[in-house]
């Protein structure tokens, strides 16, 4: 888990969802037209085909009477739902940049067509949620606890009281590969063409990426990587486990070097916090760093410790995707961009 996850759980008692809104309100808000204009244009056709079901993550299995098509999602998820031709209605969590821009990890959403419920952790706008007349939410898990990423936990109990139901789908303790044969399975139910040509190809894209890695890391078995992520006080190490990506890229032969178990215990096994005078403690070949709009970015890095790191000094630091868009289209660059990094980069740890 990066800095900036760790930063958010810690304040889930402090920040709130769009100011106090009593469940009256919103059951007020959502009308007795729930149904009502619910299905798209293009998603007529699913929505009126029967009884729709999915079993996610949690063991629990949601139900609508008709495929949802009024969908709101965790900006991640709906990015990946886009790739493979099923949209969202709403999304939260990180969409805009301060400049209005797409976010990182809103993917090739079109944010000018979603209705934005939250861009920050703690923020949640339950009566624009259930203005949307949702009949799907869905979201990651971090946890083994079943928690709805970004979802905050004070006001998690008015959202669900709107009625939709809810899908999560784990990215904690697995390969990459599971959560994104979970969303394939997601999107199909919701009645993407999972047979398609342009998913077949993004699937075997990234199934070569897979094998280029694997490689790469046998050919240049020493060669050591380091995922990192900055804020300005602390730099953040990764373990490689918990993380879906780096579980992964361990199990391809990445060789990371990380922090200890002892070590990582005090963060619940995600990261170690290093002040920037010790930026140096672990000798790394290749640095990854947390690519999302709440870490520092390299370049923006100003700290005499972290420029005299061989790694920077070599150029080889690349960008790191702690929370992948779960499609293939968007996997399968993670992989190749590593893999050349390996592939190019010189021993100077």
């Amino acid at each position: 888990m990066s800095n900036a996850r760790a930063t958010r759980l810690s304040r889930r008692g402090i920040l709130a969802a769009g100011g106090a809104l009593g469940l009256g309100a919103v059951l007020a808000a959502c009308g007795d037209d729930k149904g009502k204009g619910s299905a798209s244009d293009k998603g007529t056709a699913e929505a009126e085909s029967g009884p729709w079901s999915f079993k996610d993550d949690r063991g629990q299995t949601a139900k609508a009477d008709r495929t949802p098509s009024n969908i709101v999602a965790f900006v991640g998820v709906a990015a990946a739902l886009h790739d493979y031709g099923v949209e969202v209605k709403g999304v939260f969590g990180p969409t805009k940049t301060k400049d209005g821009k797409a976010d990182v990890q809103a993917g090739d959403l079109d944010i000018s067509k979603v209705t934005v419920l939250g861009n920050e952790w703690g923020q949640f706008n339950i009566e624009k949620y259930a203005a949307l007349t949702p009949d799907l939410l869905v979201s990651t898990m971090f946890d083994d606890a079943g928690t709805l990423w970004y979802v905050p936990e004070e006001s998690k109990k008015k959202i669900l009281a709107v009625g939709a139901p809810s899908v999560g789908i784990s990215v904690y303790d697995r390969q990459m590969t599971e959560p994104l044969q979970r969303m394939l399975e997601l999107a199909k139910s919701l009645g993407a063409d999972t047979t398609s040509a342009k998913i077949a190809q993004a699937k075997k894209r990234f199934e070569d990426a897979a094998a280029r890695l694997r490689a790469a890391t046998k050919a240049k078995p020493d060669i050591r990587v380091l995922a990192g992520s900055a804020s300005q006080d602390i730099f953040y190490v990764s373990g490689s486990n918990l993380s879906l990506d780096l579980e992964y890229f361990k199990a391809l032969g990445v060789n990371f070097v990380e922090p200890s178990p002892s070590v990582l215990k005090a963060s619940g096994g995600w990261f170690e916090n290093l002040s920037w005078e010790n930026v140096d403690k672990y000798k790394a070949d290749v640095i990854m760093m947390d690519n999302r709009t709440s870490a520092i970015q390299p370049a923006d890095i100003s700290e005499a410790t972290w420029k005299k790191l061989p790694a920077v000094k070599a150029g080889q630091v690349i960008a790191r995707d702690p929370e992948p868009i779960l499609s293939y289209d968007k996997c399968a660059p993670l992989l190749e961009n590593l893999a050349k990094a390996i592939e190019t980069a010189k021993k100077v740890g």
